[in-house]
């Protein structure tokens, strides 16, 4: 980001009209349109924006919410600041994680295995490290052995050779991966921890994203609309990671064709489930390996892949991906984790 010091500088800063614009006030406030949104968010990722400006453009957007073209705008200027990757290197379903667990171990993990085993080719972008206590999904990828690449050939490698791979954001679009970073310092989410979800680097036919709050599942579907993306799913998952709560209802919303579905997906567990003390790895190798039974992380796992197994196969409805998610559970090769 630029350290330049603007005030020896008579003239207005090429990007404080996208602050008046945000800024203005109850009535003259507005939203950005989609190319002053791709516009403003590619001068910050450029290094043509002030710190002190990056606070406030970040803010103002927090205080009014953003809007679906601004989502679509900020993340097409991402997409075209970024590593460009090779365009031989495809992959089935993009799978964001930035959220990190908190209360569960995180078993969604078990959903992305039982994904690769068959056939199909997973991308995981993630961020770590800008909210404590949490365990990040590129930590716990690490500890248990799956494949991590640090750039788009090795990318290619691990999905060719496992079906399975995970890029840190820092490694192909450094920028945003700093504004992810300060959250810390802000105290607040921003609109950096919605747009990283939606990048979608690798242009997958399919997608799958998670929320905190529901009301941002709208939000999701209307950019992803405007962002022509095939295929999409969003719903609200455990910690704002991809992971379904076995002990709650979960709505998920599929976005297809420009066409908006809503499905229920009941909770198979009743009662309430206390959280873990601290998230690790350990039970998910031992409910991976049957030496422990863990009725919510089976339910968990078999849920998350059955939402995955919908948006990633338009030829099937719920009720066929909960019975394929049980029958890839079945048939899961244990050696398949380290």
């Amino acid at each position: 980001m630029s350290n330049r010091n603007s005030s020896s500088s008579a003239a207005e800063h090429a990007f404080a009209p996208f602050i008046r614009t945000l800024g203005k006030g109850k009535t003259g406030t507005r939203s950005l349109n989609q190319g002053e949104a791709q516009q403003a968010f590619g001068m910050i990722l450029r290094g043509e924006v002030e710190p002190l400006q990056i606070g406030a453009f970040l803010m103002l957007l927090r205080v009014k919410e953003e809007s679906p073209d601004e989502l679509a705008g900020f993340v097409q200027a991402c997409r075209a600041h970024m590593k460009i990757p090779p365009q031989t290197l495809k992959a089935d379903l993009d799978w964001s994680s930035y959220a990190g667990k908190k209360h569960q171990h995180p078993w969604f993990i078990l959903s992305l295995l039982l994904l690769a085993q068959a056939g199909h080719r997973v991308f995981i972008h993630g961020s770590a490290g800008h909210t404590p206590g949490r365990l990040y999904t590129e930590d716990a990828m690490r500890q248990l052995g799956l494949p991590i690449a640090s750039n788009w050939t090795e990318v290619g490698q691990q999905l060719d050779a496992s079906n399975l791979s995970y890029l840190s954001l820092e490694h192909f679009c450094c920028p945003l991966e700093e504004l992810m970073q300060l959250r810390s310092l802000l105290g607040l989410r921003s609109p950096v921890n919605t747009l990283s979800r939606m990048i979608n680097p690798l242009n997958a036919r399919a997608s799958v994203q998670s929320i905190f709050h529901p009301a941002y599942a709208r939000l999701h579907q209307e950019a992803d609309r405007l962002l022509e993306q095939p295929r999409s799913m969003v719903f609200k998952g455990d910690s704002g990671e991809i992971e379904v709560k076995p002990q709650a209802d979960t709505r998920l919303y599929l976005l297809h064709n420009q066409q908006v579905q809503e499905m229920l997906l009941p909770r198979s567990i009743a009662k309430r489930i206390e959280s873990v003390v601290t998230p690790d790895v350990e039970s998910i190798k031992a409910l991976w390996r049957d030496s422990v039974h863990n009725q919510y992380g089976l339910n968990a796992t078999l849920a998350t892949t059955a939402a995955a197994l919908v948006v990633l196969c338009p030829d099937i409805n719920l009720e066929a991906a909960q019975l394929q998610a049980t029958e890839l559970w079945q048939n899961r090769d244990t050696a398949g984790l380290p």
